[in-house]
Formats: C-alpha cells, sequence, structure tokens
C-alpha cells in the first residue's frame, strides 16, 4: 500500500482507480468527470422524456430545444439524406474561379456561417475592457500545437496519417472520386504546414498581455493587399474600422502566404475539405462517425458516442444556457446558493488579509492589489437572464435538421458582429449552469461558478467544512488567484491593461512564478513532459487557491487540515488515456491532476506537520524551497 509520505495522491486515489472504468466514449475518469457524467445522464433521462412528451417546461426556449431534439434525433432522416445536405454548398465553393472571387463571398460566407478563413471577431478591447473592438487572429492549425510540427516529434506522423485515413473514408462519400480526395488531402495538408510556421504555439498564445497588438486600420490593410479588407468589414459592421487588435502579428505578416492567387489552389482545398468536416455532426450516422475518426485519435478513445448523446450534445449547443438554467433550478437549491455566497464572501475576505499581509510588495502596489480584489464581482450558480437572441432560434415545422441548425448560427454570427464598437455586457456569461467548471474573466474581473461544480465532491452541505474549503473553497480561491496570476497581473480593477506595479515587486513577483515553473518544468506526465511555462498561470493560481482556502477553513472550530488535504486530493482524482494525456501536456494550461495534487501540497508547512512528512519521504521537500506567493 502507498503511504501518504511517498505519494499523497496514490494514496488517497489509489484504490479508488484500481477500479474506475473509463467509458469507452470519453478519454478520463475521475472527480470533475464523473460529476459531469452523473449530470450527462440526468439530462439525457430528463431531455428524453420531453421528447415522448413527458414534463414538458412551459418554457418557449427550451420547447423549442426538444423540437431541434427530435430532429437531431431523427436517425432514419438523417440516413435517408446522406451528405445531400452539402453539396450544392460544395458546388458553391467548386465554382470560385479565383482567390478574387472567393474574396469577394467572404462577407456572405460569414454571415451564413460557412467556412471562409477569414479569423475575425469582436472582443473587449485590453486597453478599455468597457468596449468591444476587431480582432484579427490567425487560422487554426491541425495538430495540437506548432511544436508538432518539427521533423523529430513522435506524434505527428501517427496523427497526420489519421488525418489521412479518415480523410480518404469520409470524402468519398461527398462525392469526390479517389485522385480528388488525395489532391485535395495533400493541398490541405500543405495549406495547414503553411500556417503552422507563423501562429503562435500554445505557450505563446496563453501569455495574454503579449497579445495586444493595436493597429491603425489603413496600416494593417497592407499587410495582405488582396484581401478586400474594407468591403467586407463593410459589409459586417456597416463602416470601415478605426482600428483592429493583432495577436497574430507573425501570420498576418505572412499573409500572401494564405490570401493570394499564388495561395488560391491550396486554401480552396482547405475550404472544402473545411466545409466537409464542420458539418459532419448533422449528417448520417456513419458520416457522423467517420467525421470523429481522428479527434478520437487524439484522446485514444475506442468509440464514437451513442446516437442519443451525440443528439442531444448537437441539440443543446445552441440552447446551453436556457437548459444549464433549468438543471440549475433542479439542482441547486436556495440554501446551498446562499452558503457558496458566504463562503466566496469569506475567501475574498481572507485574500484581502493575505494581501495586506504579504512582505514582498510595497504600500503603493498592496493597495492596488486590494483595490483590485474588491471590485472582483462574484456569479454563483445560473445568470440572473437568458440571452435575448435565445428567443430567436424558433425551428420551423417543415424544416430540416441541417437547415435549423444554419439558421441558428446566422443567429449566433450576426449578434457577435452586433457586438462591435458596443458597450460589453458584463452580465453575459460564457458557461451554462450544467458545466462543471468556473472561470475567472480578467477583461471584467468576475469570478463565476456553475451550479453544476457546487456539487459533491466539490461542495456539499453534508460533508465537513473543512472537507468544503479543501473541494470548493480551493477551487473559488483558484478563481480568485487568477486575478493574480502571470496574466490577471497585467490587467487592472477595470479589466483593461495596464501595469499598476512597481518595477520592483514586479520582478519579485517574477521571481516567485519562475520558482513554480522550475517545480513543474520538464516532470513526466505519461511519457509526454510537462511545460512549466504554458501551465504556470494555472499553478500559480492552485498555489494561490491551496492558500487562501487553509487559512479560510482554519477560522473553523472545527478544523481539520486531514480532511482538507484529502479532498484537495480527491477532486482531482483521474484516470485518463494515455493519448488524452499526451494531448493535455502539449496544449492543456493546466498541470496534470496528479502534480496538482502532489507538487502543490508540498509548498504547505501545515501538509509536513499533518501527515508526519519527514526527510528522505518522497513527498519532502526542504524548507527553503516551498513556495507561497499569495
Amino acid at each position: 500500500m502507498v503511504r501518504i509520505q511517498d505519494d499523497f495522491y496514490e494514496a488517497i486515489n489509489g484504490e479508488w482507480e484500481k477500479k474506475a472504468v473509463i467509458p469507452s466514449d470519453k478519454p478520463r475518469t475521475g472527480g470533475f468527470s464523473d460529476l459531469a457524467d452523473d449530470i450527462e445522464q440526468w439530462l439525457l433521462k430528463t431531455t428524453a422524456d420531453w421528447q415522448k412528451g413527458q414534463d414538458l417546461p412551459d418554457d418557449d426556449i427550451l420547447n423549442n430545444f426538444v423540437k431541434y431534439h427530435r430532429l437531431a434525433s431523427d436517425f432514419a432522416t438523417r440516413d435517408e439524406l446522406g451528405s445531400s445536405p452539402i453539396r450544392p454548398f460544395l458546388k458553391q465553393y467548386q465554382s470560385f474561379s479565383s482567390f478574387a472571387d472567393f474574396a469577394s463571398h467572404i462577407a456572405d460566407l460569414e454571415k451564413a456561417g460557412l467556412p471562409n478563413a477569414f479569423p475575425f471577431g469582436v472582443e473587449p478591447d485590453f486597453k478599455d475592457a468597457r468596449t468591444n473592438v476587431l480582432w484579427a487572429s490567425g487560422l487554426d492549425i491541425l495538430l495540437p500545437d506548432t511544436t508538432y510540427y518539427a521533423k523529430d516529434h513522435p506524434q505527428a506522423k501517427v496523427l497526420l496519417a489519421k488525418f489521412r485515413e479518415e480523410q480518404e473514408d469520409l470524402l468519398p462519400k461527398f462525392g469526390f472520386s479517389e485522385s480528388e480526395t488525395n489532391d485535395l488531402i495533400d493541398k490541405y495538408l500543405a495549406f495547414d504546414a503553411r500556417v503552422a510556421t507563423v501562429v503562435l504555439s500554445q505557450e505563446e498564445g496563453h501569455e495574454y498581455a503579449k497579445l495586444y497588438h493595436p493597429y491603425e486600420w489603413e496600416k494593417f490593410v497592407q499587410l495582405s493587399p488582396a484581401l478586400p479588407l474594407n468591403d467586407i468589414l463593410n459589409e459586417l459592421v456597416g463602416q470601415i474600422p478605426d482600428m483592429v487588435v493583432v495577436p497574430e502579428e507573425r501570420f498576418w505578416q505572412a499573409a500572401d502566404q494564405f490570401y493570394s492567387e499564388e495561395a488560391w489552389p491550396l486554401l480552396k482545398a482547405y475550404l472544402l475539405v473545411a466545409l466537409v468536416n464542420q458539418f459532419t455532426p448533422y449528417l448520417s450516422d456513419e458520416i457522423r462517425i467517420l467525421g470523429g475518426v481522428y479527434q478520437r485519435a487524439l484522446s485514444g478513445l475506442p468509440e464514437a458516442m451513442s446516437q442519443e448523446k451525440s443528439a442531444f450534445y448537437l441539440a443543446s449547443r445552441p440552447f446551453n444556457q436556457a437548459i444549464g438554467l433549468y438543471y440549475a433550478s433542479e439542482k441547486f437549491s436556495p440554501e446551498a446558493k446562499a452558503d457558496v455566497e458566504e463562503k466566496v464572501a469569506s475567501m475574498i475576505d481572507v485574500y484581502k488579509n493575505r494581501l495586506q499581509s504579504v512582505q514582498w510588495l510595497n504600500t503603493e502596489t498592496r493597495k492596488k492589489a486590494v483595490t483590485k480584489l474588491n471590485t472582483i464581482v462574484p456569479h454563483i450558480g445560473y445568470p440572473e437572464k437568458l440571452p435575448e437572441r435565445l428567443k430567436k432560434k424558433v425551428v420551423s415545422s417543415d424544416a430540416t435538421l441541417f437547415e435549423t441548425a444554419l439558421k441558428f448560427r446566422k443567429i449566433e454570427i450576426a449578434y457577435a458582429w452586433s457586438k462591435w464598437h458596443q458597450p460589453v455586457d458584463r452580465s453575459e456569461w460564457h458557461m451554462p449552469a450544467h458545466l462543471v467548471n468556473a472561470y475567472y474573466d480578467p477583461q471584467q474581473n468576475q469570478i463565476v461558478f456553475p451550479a453544476a461544480i457546487l456539487q459533491e465532491p466539490f461542495y456539499n452541505l453534508a460533508q465537513s467544512s473543512s472537507a468544503n474549503y479543501g473541494g470548493i473553497g480551493a477551487v473559488v480561491a483558484h478563481e480568485i488567484s487568477h486575478a493574480f496570476d502571470t496574466n490577471g497581473a497585467s490587467f487592472d480593477e477595470f479589466g483593461s491593461l495596464n501595469n499598476w506595479w512597481t518595477d520592483k515587486d514586479y520582478e519579485s513577483f517574477k521571481v516567485r512564478t519562475d520558482q513554480i515553473v522550475a517545480q513543474f518544468d520538464g516532470l513526466d506526465s505519461y511519457g509526454a513532459k510537462v511545460n512549466g511555462h504554458l501551465t504556470v498561470s494555472e499553478n500559480v493560481a492552485d498555489l494561490g487557491g491551496l492558500a487562501a482556502a487553509l487559512e479560510a477553513a482554519k477560522r473553523d472550530d472545527d478544523f481539520s487540515a486531514t480532511e482538507f488535504f484529502e479532498n484537495w486530493a480527491a477532486i482531482w482524482r483521474m484516470k485518463a488515456r494515455p493519448e488524452y494525456m499526451k494531448l493535455l501536456a502539449a496544449s492543456d494550461p493546466h498541470g496534470p491532476a496528479k502534480l496538482r495534487v502532489n507538487i502543490q501540497v508540498k509548498n504547505f508547512d501545515d501538509f509536513f506537520a499533518t501527515f508526519n512528512v519527514k526527510q528522505g519521504d518522497n513527498m519532502w521537500l526542504d524548507p527553503q524551497e516551498r513556495v507561497q506567493i499569495w
């Protein structure tokens, strides 16, 4: 039996892991996943009953979800239609005679929700988080990260071969001959390889403060002279923009490689393959399953989702906020909401005390940190209102699944572009209430905790307060800590990019965050190496969250350090497929679950005292190497 002193995570979760079975359509199981699976089963049963006309909600939005769900579940009709819903659009793309011809249709394709290689969007301005502005990103790549495109990458050849195999089976279902299929795949991969040489890596893309590069519009359009940007944006927002934020500078400085007559043969293939793959979930069951081969290979999944699950998730996506609100009304009690709100207030108070006593910050910086903390807005459980655009998602009695899906896409795209130059809606949630997750929004200085994560093992009124603090308390404080991690520290209390640090204080902060990088960097995870720079912001948030939650737990008379630390280990228990863990190591800013437990607890004197960990034990860390930031 593994001793706590040698492997804390294994000692707490080892017996569970021996018995745990990963569902055949999932990449993992564990604390987050088990809870998500329970919620999934409840939603599947509830929505299946709705389809049968049982216990239908008295709500127009949810009733339209039921209609859409019926269309998604009608696999007989979907199988009969096969790939026919996509064929007219394929002909449209094939008819484009040149890049200029295609470019003249980009605005129409964008408004229709069809592939267009136009990576623009509307998001809050980093310098003025109250206003939405135009952003120009880069195109997506096929492999999980730019590092996969190195010649010696061990997984790249396998994944590219799996993608080719998938497309060789899939494209003929849409009328392409063998020679046409091979030509499309070759050109798609050639175009993708071009993109990979200039877009940001995962590590670069997670350094938010470095992404802010505002351009005057007149200067930006000169980077891509063949792309009629003035015409496109005038069509989308009604006028020519004054500026654009360009996080992907390398991509746009190489724009001629993607937007030119020279690049058109490759781009055309890229668009055709993208069109086929984008809509496979809406077509026949055979096409749905074929279209997921590559993604399943990335995560090591042995089989596709069942028809029942795939139909539910496809249908729920346009109605997620409404479904989440219904879930919260059934599963999240007012008593639990009040208790969690109290814990959040307590955690913020603890954090304030900790910030005020941090010795390595001077008074000026400390005051600004407390000001930012005092303006954090917590959202607990569910949003106060649903987005108005949900009321527009009405299912016509004579419409097909694909027609309805396109209609809903147009509604979302029109909404997204309507935000340009408009005030940011700070009441809008970016997660539905039935999702087991939480987030901090640095541009709105908000912490959001959907009802789904406010359940056992994270939180339960019936379990001890210390266990709750080791679970949801640490999660709450983790999200608060994101306001002061390596990304959040660059944004002020209004959510704007603003350096509120003295140079000396920021250097002291960087010394400490570099120590966190060193604690994780290069550690093994299923044969892959952890990138300490990619994961630093989440690891800093874990450290701050655990520290604040521990102090809050100690305020209770019945405090138990044992229950606190053991529930911290329990919430992160995870059994996963090796392929999935390698994917996470390459692309996920969160560290592997086991390391999030074992590395973090070593930074706390209370852990060593509670479990009698001594020098020579595997869990031992010399006091001078233990790190505390907040």
